[in-house]
């Protein structure tokens, strides 16, 4: 606090104004923007930072997001520093150079009061398109930075308030769709606006220099309830490994995925050392989403009442050496990104699991499975569907797993099929769970779906970014690991299965299906609740057959049979040889 006493009452009125203006921005994207990624989806964050580019607060939006704003940041500060003028907004999504892949777009705008700067409002969005060998420049099998579309390292998109027409120019000749995108940019920019604006009414109120002392104390205050919570973890190391299948082009090359959890004190070390040197296909991650994987991981077993900003980050030390899928570095294809930092949390779960079991749950669907689908109609328009999808969360030490709901470190929503049917030439044909596809449980696994999409234009190329086919999600405290994901294509009558990662050709009539894994158990599947089990068959997520297969509970008609379940669990407990290991892991069939 730096000597100053100050009214509490006051510093909770400010936080929570400053706080309001990023949820604001985020509001204001998911009104104004045109594409469905980010409408829909709602694929974007935003941040207010201080002067020195110090992230003080997140907008509800995503977790995936929380360590990124400040490594770009960083490298526009690096760039321009103390040349940033009144009116200038700053792009950027080069991942080696602050940005995590090349569809996220970076703007940047300093806020000034008399001539002084005293904040900064920071966005980030998914864009549809940003040019690229595959429509939504999102594909896993490319090799190269180079194959994946327009690279924009930090630049002025306006400078003192006059756009930059070169670049403008250049984004517009490089991408297949410049109305989402300039579309998508302006709502970036209205958030920042809108930024500026209610940042000002508060500068207003409080003046400069108590506006600067509340959002450093803000920055102080989180690093303070984040080194209290973590004094009141166990000290010790924890380890765990999973493997992503493959890259999409070394098929059938597993890839571990190692992390070490280190706890002393008031400080957590999370160290990704052992993790796969970095791969041919578009699954590199940058530092910065590997950042924001732990962040995330740690976040979760943390009170909720901490901050979202760079205090939270000082405790917390994150390793990851270049040259690996976890700091990738030149000329690593990372379009696919996505894929390897939500696995990340997953194992990092599998780590804190070991330190705290009644605390952590087991793996969820392994994160979004992204789905791109682009061509030209026959007036030669372009289109593009871009979809990331998750369904599963793993089961808790305390309930089910979440059926049907977004990855923690996405928090993103699903399209409307009518809005899908509407704007793009697909045909949803089919939405709906699966059946016996949750790892088995006291708490069983969340629940995943199937889509199919009809594809109705004449000709489209389809690339798919799915993986938990042969390592499945990993069930915890003797619960059972979750189903593997299906991709299927099928075209004339015939149904063919297809890769985890690919990209193909779709014609008029073909159907793509998409079969999402299933979240793993946790906990002894002979503990769970007989009636839960009723409820799961009544509702059709659980058969007759698998009720008395995993969970030892027969159901007679719409009823269990509580004598036949007694005996039969005391039977099948019988026939267990060992004790329930605390992972569960296998591998598909």
């Amino acid at each position: 606090m730096q000597g100053r006493s100050y009214d509490p009452i006051e510093f909770e009125l400010f936080k929570n104004a400053l706080f309001s203006i990023a949820d604001e921005m985020a509001l204001t994207i998911h009104r104004t923007t045109y594409s469905a990624v980010l409408k829909d989806n709602m694929d974007y964050s935003t941040a207010f930072c201080d002067a020195a580019g110090r992230l003080v607060a997140q907008g509800l939006t995503l977790p995936s997001h929380l360590g990124s704003i400040p490594e770009a940041l960083a490298a526009v500060m690096r760039r321009y520093g103390e040349e940033m003028a009144e009116g200038d907004i700053f792009v950027l999504n080069d991942p080696f150079e602050g940005g995590m892949h090349l569809p996220d777009i970076f703007l940047f705008q300093p806020i000034f009061v008399n001539g002084e700067r005293v904040a900064i409002a920071a966005t980030i969005c998914h864009h549809t398109d940003v040019g690229g060998r595959v429509p939504g420049s999102n594909a896993s099998d490319s090799t190269e930075i180079y194959q994946e579309g327009l690279r924009i390292p930090p630049l002025r998109l306006y400078e003192r308030g006059k756009p930059n027409e070169t670049l403008h120019m250049m984004i517009d000749r490089n991408v297949r769709v410049p109305v989402k995108v300039f579309g998508d940019l302006r709502a970036q920019l209205a958030a920042c606006t809108i930024a500026e604006r209610a940042f000002k009414e508060l500068v207003a109120r409080y003046g400069v220099a108590e506006t600067r002392f509340y959002m450093n104390e803000l920055l102080d205050y989180a690093e303070r309830l984040t080194r209290a919570a973590l004094r009141a973890l166990p000290d010790g190391e924890w380890s765990f490994e999973d493997h992503i299948d493959d890259d999409g082009v070394e098929i059938g090359k597993p890839i571990p995925l190692r992390v070490r959890v280190e706890k002393r004190g008031d400080r957590m070390v999370v160290d990704w050392t052992g993790t796969s040197p970095q791969v041919k296909g578009a699954i590199n991650n940058t530092f910065s989403y590997t950042r924001s994987a732990a962040y995330c991981g740690i976040r979760s077993i943390l009170p909720a009442n901490i901050p979202n900003n760079e205090g939270y980050f000082r405790a917390i030390e994150v390793i990851a050496p270049a040259g690996t899928i976890a700091h990738g570095v030149l000329p690593a294809a990372c379009a696919a990104r996505g894929l390897t930092g939500f696995r990340m949390v997953d194992t990092l779960f599998g780590a804190l699991a070991m330190m705290l079991p009644e605390q952590v749950g087991a793996a969820g669907d392994g994160g979004n499975l992204g789905v791109s689908l682009g061509g030209w109609t026959k007036e030669r328009q372009p289109f593009i569907y871009v979809d990331f999808t998750c369904s599963a969360w793993g089961g808790r030490p305390w309930g089910d797993g979440l059926d049907g709901n977004s990855h923690m470190f996405a928090n993103m929503a699903s399209p409307s099929i009518e809005v899908t049917e509407a704007e793009q030439p697909i045909q949803i044909t089919e939405y709906e769970f699966l059946l016996d596809t949750m790892g088995a449980g006291q708490w069983r696994g969340g629940a995943p779906f199937a889509r199919e999409y009809k594809f109705l234009e004449a000709e489209a190329v389809l690339q798919v970014r799915a993986d938990r086919r042969e390592f499945l999600p990993f069930g915890l405290q003797g619960g059972q690991p979750g189903a593997p994901s299906m991709n299927w294509l099928l075209r004339d009558g015939r149904r063919e299965k297809l890769p985890s990662k690919f990209c193909i050709t779709l014609k008029h009539g073909d159907v793509f299906r998409l079969e999402v894994p299933g979240g793993g158990g946790w906990g002894d599947p002979l503990l769970r609740d007989p009636a839960l089990v009723l409820r799961d068959v009544r509702n059709g997520l659980v058969s007759v057959a698998a009720a008395r297969r995993d969970h030892g509970v027969v159901v007679e008609g719409r009823a269990v049979d509580e004598a036949a379940t007694e005996w039969l669990r005391a039977e099948m407990r019988a026939a267990r040889t060992a004790p329930l290991p605390a992972v569960v892991r296998e591998r598909a069939a």
